[in-house]
């Protein structure tokens, strides 16, 4: 069992360890809810990579509860609430009602291929993330309360682990040396072997672990299999309507876009991108959401794209400006990877904006190279950015 790390802020992070623990008290108070293993997020999972310590912290906090009290000795301690039950009967019935809806679909495949899973998740974190911009939904140091002390422990902003770049390179240089110590024969038979089966629909599994055996790698193998089969693309769950929320702040954005649809000759045009292996989509999600509703027209293809797949699809769909969110930590891999390859394509003068979680060292560093605007998840207000976007891609056409 996992506890929830999406309510994690990366404004006054240190409210995190309090946020952790009262989530893990449900395991403990209620024995029915209790699992055989518990995964708890690090207070500062919002900021970027936790380092040992900070695990070590995450795992203290259920060892205290479960070994400092005598919680764990007792039977439920919510049985008999009426309060609880009502709650519980709540869930059931919302879980119920969509569990008929799915398997009115014809059963979860289904849902999931026509996006109805991903657009209700979508959907609702669409409600939560208005209901912050509004204030209708308190967070305790990101819309109230946002007055703080500076944290001790930040350590002037090595709250997070960085891992060397060189990292990189040292692995891609122990891959070419395992390939050069294979035996090329073999490897191409196993490939083969493997490549038959699937054609002719058999078992892979024998060819697979032979494969292994031969060295084949698992980017080998997987290539294989895209070569029959082709790449799957989840469905994205971005709705291809827009949801017009009446508000000051959007009515104003959306006015803007108008306008400036009008001084381009055509509407303004976005494309929001995740590179690399990053599969948290939720930002992204929103920011495309956000963007169709004030007017502006919006490319997402979902997660795990290549730096060369963004910046291709970039320039074949015309867009006016690319929104990169990645919350891996490799933004400052990737995000150069993407310039790079829109110089290559021709495509340099389409503005960068990025968003995710990027120390405020890596973010400066980001705007020498070219990115005109980074946000963090201390960013909230998606009419803001928005604007901000409509500024950046005005500026870039006065300058043209």
């Amino acid at each position: 069992m996992q506890v929830n790390s999406l309510g994690l802020t990366e404004a006054q992070p240190e409210n995190n360890a309090i946020r952790i623990a009262y989530e893990a008290l449900g395991v403990t108070l209620s024995r029915r809810a209790r699992c055989r293993s518990l995964q708890l997020p690090a207070w500062n999972e919002a900021l970027g990579l936790p380092r040992p310590f900070d695990q070590q912290w995450a795992l203290r906090t259920q060892q205290i509860l479960a070994l400092e009290s005598d919680l764990l000795e007792y039977g439920d301690l919510f049985d008999g609430s009426s309060v609880v039950a009502q709650k519980v009967d709540e869930l059931l019935s919302g879980a119920r009602e969509e569990l008929e809806k799915v398997l009115a679909m014809g059963g979860a495949v289904p849902a999931v291929e026509n996006a109805y899973m991903k657009q209700r998740l979508v959907e609702s974190n669409t409600a939560r993330v208005r209901a912050i911009e509004s204030g209708e939904r308190i967070v305790v140091g990101l819309n109230a309360y946002t007055e703080a002390e500076p944290s001790p422990l930040d350590e002037g902003g090595r709250s997070i682990l960085r891992v060397d770049e060189s990292a990189e390179r040292e692995q891609i240089e122990r891959l070419r040396a395992f390939r050069a110590e294979r035996n090329p024969k073999e490897v191409e038979a196993a490939r083969r072997a493997l490549a038959d089966a699937i054609a002719n629909g058999q078992n892979a599994m024998p060819p697979s672990i032979r494969a292994a055996h031969a060295g084949l790698s698992t980017g080998e193998w997987a290539d294989v299999l895209r070569e029959r089969f082709g790449e799957y693309r989840a469905p994205t769950g971005v709705s291809a309507q827009p949801v017009r929320v009446s508000s000051e702040s959007a009515e104003r954005v959306r006015a803007r876009v108008q306008d400036l649809g009008r001084t381009l000759g055509r509407p303004l045009k976005i494309l929001i991108g995740k590179p690399g292996l990053d599969g948290h989509s939720n930002g992204a999600e929103q920011v495309a959401v956000k963007a169709r509703d004030v007017g502006m027209e919006v490319v997402y293809e979902g997660i795990r794209l290549t730096p060369e797949e963004i910046a291709k699809s970039a320039r074949d769909e015309g867009v006016h400006v690319i929104g990169l969110s990645i919350l891996s930590g490799s933004h400052g891999v990737l995000v150069l990877d993407v310039l790079h390859h829109l110089r290559a394509d021709r495509a340099a003068e389409i503005p960068v904006v990025v968003g995710g979680i990027i120390p405020e060292e890596d973010a400066r560093k980001l705007v020498a190279a070219g990115v005109r605007r980074v946000y963090t998840p201390k960013d909230y207000d998606l009419a803001r950015i928005m604007s901000e976007i409509v500024d950046v891609v005005a500026e870039t056409a006065t300058a043209a």
